[in-house]
């Protein structure tokens, strides 16, 4: 099946203490819950709230075209792994309205998929895929995914 829509964006998040230290206006994202080590490895159990820029190119100061707004947090004992919940809002010329984004992100895997489950403005009702790729990462400080938007549902 073809998509009727596709487009490629770039996620780009700095955690509260990492990048910018402890200076909120350079975060994008804060855990707002802490870290339970004593229950397994790879944060388990941190949930993170994220207000972050997507830019249609690799850099972190390009003019973003959305924001990703919504949280993760990590809900495996034995792997790396998240779950995403979140909003992508675009206002600019190009697009107007919204995509909402959600599922399973297993870290190590190369590539993942979530599913576009609705959306409003030019992207009403909306249904597909998001492949994401991480494309960088720094530890808990700051990381990029590339997320290839696929739209098989276009109104």
């Amino acid at each position: 099946m073809k998509p009727c829509k596709q487009f490629v964006l770039y996620y780009h998040d700095i955690l509260f203490g990492g990048i910018g230290g402890n200076d909120p206006a350079n975060a994008t994202s804060a855990a707002v819950t802490n870290e339970t080590k004593q229950l397994g490895n790879f944060s388990f159990g941190m949930l993170v709230v994220f207000d972050d820029p997507m830019t249609k190119d690799q850099h972190l100061l390009s003019p973003p075209v959305a924001r990703a707004q919504g949280f993760y947090f990590y809900d495996m004992k034995s792997i790396p792994g998240a779950w995403f919940a979140y909003t992508l809002v675009f206002n600019s010329s190009d697009y107007k309205g919204t995509i909402n984004i959600m599922g399973a992100d297993p870290i190590t895997e190369k590539t993942r998929d979530l599913s576009v489950v609705g959306g409003t403005g030019d992207f009403f009702m909306a249904r597909g895929i998001a492949t994401f790729q991480t494309d960088t990462l720094e530890g808990t400080k700051y990381f990029r995914l590339k997320m290839d938007i696929k739209l098989y549902e276009c109104y």
